[in-house]
């Protein structure tokens, strides 16, 4: 059951993606060149994972793309349809569909992997433990959970921010940055194993660290 509050941030970030879905492949289509960790990251994470991946909040397809290319089974849900109809048309042969964190519609154990890939960061931090209840739900035992998330600093914690305009559109959107180690505490609360945890520091525009965890579903 999804609370007031909770339809309340899913429909504000649904909308401002709508808005901004166009802009922001054209905007951000070429990042991956330029991220010599985030090619690493999603690199190491194709040669482990095996069998169906998600990858959730998958924007314009970027990432799924990336995967797809490295020979990951791979298919994309996200919340915003705007986000959606951008990505069936630059991948059309990848699956795209509609869908929230807080619910996929997709049976009990039935992934090998599951990227989280920035996807986090407009989540109210008191629907994270839900966010990975299900991430552990639809992963099967010996599923990859993948996470790429804004870090807060050393010694900080929760940093919320509000987004006004980005992408050339006005939009409403909350923003946090997230302490590594609680990130990583959530993981495990859920029932996963960490596997790995790697925070680098800021790199060109960006104001904050960014952190990627990657952890696993145990075998039963």
């Amino acid at each position: 059951m999804i609370d007031g509050d909770a339809t309340a941030y899913l429909s504000k970030t649904q909308m401002s993606y709508d808005v901004v879905a166009a802009d922001y492949h054209v905007l951000l289509r070429d990042l991956l060149a330029r991220s010599t960790w985030d090619r690493a990251v999603l690199g190491g994470f194709a040669e482990v994972v095996a069998g169906p991946v998600v990858d959730a909040g998958c924007g314009p397809g970027l990432i799924t793309g990336y995967l797809a290319e490295l020979g990951v089974e791979v298919s994309g849900v996200d919340l915003s349809p705007g986000m959606v109809e951008v990505a069936r048309e630059v991948y059309p042969a990848i699956p795209f569909r509609v869908g929230s964190l807080l619910g996929f519609d997709l049976p009990d154990a039935s992934l090998g992997g599951l990227v989280s890939w920035y996807s986090l960061v407009h989540t109210p931090p008191e629907l994270l433990p839900a966010v990975f209840a299900e991430f552990f739900r639809v992963l099967r035992p010996g599923g990859h959970l993948l996470l790429a998330f804004k870090a807060s600093p050393p010694g900080k914690s929760v940093e919320k921010f509000a987004l006004t305009h980005g992408y050339g559109h006005d939009i409403e959107l909350d923003v946090f940055w997230l302490p590594p180690r609680r990130v990583a505490d959530l993981m495990a609360e859920a029932g996963f194993a960490e596997s790995m945890r790697l925070v680098r520091a800021a790199e060109g525009v960006e104001r904050q660290p960014q952190a990627y965890l990657m952890g696993v579903k145990p075998e039963r």
